[in-house]
């Protein structure tokens, strides 16, 4: 992205002085609301899906009592980062990643062009909330959390979950659940004011303590690199020091935890840049908020770290970092392609798995009409104007974007 200069070194300094500590503290550990209340019936947050699959997902993530949007978009990420051409090494395909036996059964025309096309996304989308509503239906009768159930039969078939009067004790099964219930939590519209994180005053602290030094491309802070960051680099090294793990790029750390508004942006929370204010995948840059409207971020090639403002045209939002959000984030493979769930038994990320005599669920009837795709996220709302614009920087920083930034 094209960072602007934060003015001058006293203004930058006058961040700090401010009662940047106080600010962080008081942010922190005040009172900032109750917690965020459950993610099941939420709608979509804006800027989280990209603008393409908005209306389908909300439309269709409203099939049946079980699922909802956000539950439908995490299980989507999970499976494919939103990637309509994905394709496992075991045969799933799509974006949801069915199983050509799974596919047969469960796949729905959306679009009403006349087939059950794996590859188009508005099939697979309504075909992932048709399959989820099918053991939905099956595991109905089982005591508990009935959106768990569905989960882990998703995960471990209809008749684990019968079998153990709700979800089975497979590990795999269980971080499951856990990690897509977590996860729906980044693609929800936060109905309560967003729970501020206790280990955000260590983030920023750990980002502090290498203000002035040089980007590096790539840049880890590895002994290697002496030290050097580049955006998602500094960013995941300040988490890990407080022992968050956030994944290698800038449209993975986006998901990490829930999205606060402008004016609900706290010290520690992830800010972040796109290049397309609807589609979640062109973001390629991110920075740590630290209060006042500026950010301590590695902004390109030929900077240092540095504070610089946040609000400039390519500001999409926000994410408040929280463990769980972070663990539940799916891993990528060395292409860059998402890594599916792994399932009990299998050492070998799948897909849905295909129906047995025994776990096949039935298929619920589905909308008679799917909305056109489209639901242009709203884009978040100006803050305070920026400072004066000083000479624009190199280029973008190549390791915010969606793929594993290269090793220099």
């Amino acid at each position: 992205m094209v960072l602007r200069k934060a003015g001058t070194a006293a203004a930058a300094a006058g961040v700090v002085t401010f009662g940047l500590l106080g600010l962080v503290t008081v942010g922190t550990f005040a009172a900032s609301g109750t917690p965020q209340q459950s993610a099941n019936r939420a709608a979509l947050s804006p800027g989280t899906v990209p603008a393409a699959f908005q209306a389908p997902i909300q439309q269709w993530g409203a099939l049946c009592p079980e699922i909802s949007p956000p539950m439908l978009a995490a299980q989507l990420y999970q499976e494919s980062g939103f990637d309509p051409k994905a394709q496992s090494g075991v045969g799933a395909q799509g974006m949801a990643q069915f199983m050509p036996d799974t596919w047969a059964a469960y796949g729905t025309d959306a679009n009403g062009d006349g087939k059950k096309d794996v590859w188009d996304p508005l099939d697979a989308i309504a075909s992932a909330a048709t399959f989820d509503c099918a053991l939905a239906k099956d595991v109905a009768k089982v005591p508990g959390d009935r959106q768990a159930n569905l989960l882990a039969a998703y995960n471990a078939g209809p008749y684990a979950v019968t079998k153990y009067n709700g979800v089975p004790p497979y590990k795999e099964t269980q971080g499951y659940v856990r990690n897509i219930q977590a996860m729906a939590r980044s693609f929800s519209v936060p109905t309560a004011p967003v729970e501020v994180s206790g280990q955000s005053a260590g983030a920023i602290y750990f980002a502090q303590s290498k203000l002035g030094t040089p980007y590096l491309w790539g840049g880890e802070g590895l002994p290697s690199q002496n030290g050097r960051f580049d955006c998602s680099g500094l960013t995941q090294a300040a988490y890990a020091s407080v022992g968050i793990t956030l994944p290698r790029v800038a449209n993975d750390q986006w998901y990490a935890g829930p999205h606060p508004s402008r004016d609900q942006l706290r010290p520690g929370d992830l800010v972040f840049w796109a290049t397309d204010l609807n589609d979640p995948r062109s973001i390629h840059h991110v920075g740590i908020y630290v209060g006042g409207g500026y950010m301590i971020n590695a902004p390109h090639t030929g900077a240092v770290i540095r504070y610089d403002k946040i609000d400039t045209r390519e500001y999409i939002g926000a994410t408040r970092v929280t463990s769980d959000g972070a663990q539940a984030l799916p891993a990528r493979n060395a292409d860059g392609s998402v890594s599916a769930p792994s399932r009990p038994g299998s050492t070998t990320p799948t897909g849905p798995t295909g129906p047995t005599a025994a776990t096949t669920p039935s298929a619920p009837v589905a909308p008679a009409a799917l909305a056109s795709p489209g639901g242009a996220a709203t884009r978040p709302a100006a803050g305070p104007p920026a400072a004066a614009a000083p000479p624009a920087p190199t280029g973008p920083d190549p390791a915010g974007a969606g793929r594993p930034a290269s090793k220099n």
